[in-house]
């Protein structure tokens, strides 16, 4: 289910060049090592964690986003991390285009791929790989390491494949952002 059609004050988004549209009332933390495709709609009270980086060396960048993503209110990114040989550290996340991230959903995945939709209240575990062309239910939880295939459906806690989505679904996902992204115009 796509979410409403919501208008905001238009004070309250900015918009890039590149058509981003951001609300102020987000938290972007390290946006220096945060990259977004174009025509991305980040929403109020979003957090996301460019901050979270590696020391040293290394990837500068630590959240990549495509084009027409949607993440909602209250939606949480954060780059997986893990221990290894002693030493704590950050690796970067890599959400492809057309993917919908829904309402309080908490995303620490390694890569998310195109033409997938995440649904509200949905925590990806660390380091989770989700392949194009899928679906997480709402309140589902992908474990740690999970690799979820192409064209699956995932839900419950943990999530488990529950059906298959037709061959068509990267149309259709990728109608819906576009059309979601032309509607979501904020008021004066």
């Amino acid at each position: 289910m796509e979410p409403p059609i919501v208008y905001y004050p238009r004070s309250e988004y900015i918009e890039t060049d590149t058509g981003n549209k951001v609300s102020r009332k987000s938290v972007i933390c390290g946006s220096q090592n945060i990259i977004l495709g174009g025509k991305t709609i980040i929403q109020t009270e979003c957090v996301i964690r460019g901050d979270l980086r590696r020391t040293g060396g290394g990837h500068a960048v630590v959240v990549a986003i495509g084009r027409y993503c949607l993440l909602a209110r209250g939606s949480i990114i954060r780059p997986p991390y893990k221990t290894y040989k002693g030493i704590f550290s950050y690796y970067p996340m890599k959400i492809g285009d057309h993917v919908t991230i829904g309402e309080g959903s908490i995303v620490e995945a390694a890569t998310i791929g195109s033409f997938v939709h995440i649904g509200k209240n949905c925590v990806i575990g660390r380091f989770a790989i989700i392949k194009d062309c899928c679906r997480i239910e709402d309140n589902t939880v992908i474990p740690p390491n999970t690799v979820v295939p192409s064209f699956s459906i995932y839900e419950g806690s943990p999530g488990v494949f529950v059906d298959e989505l037709p061959e068509c679904v990267q149309d259709l996902y990728e109608s819906k952002t576009k059309d979601y992204y032309a509607k979501f115009q904020p008021k004066d």
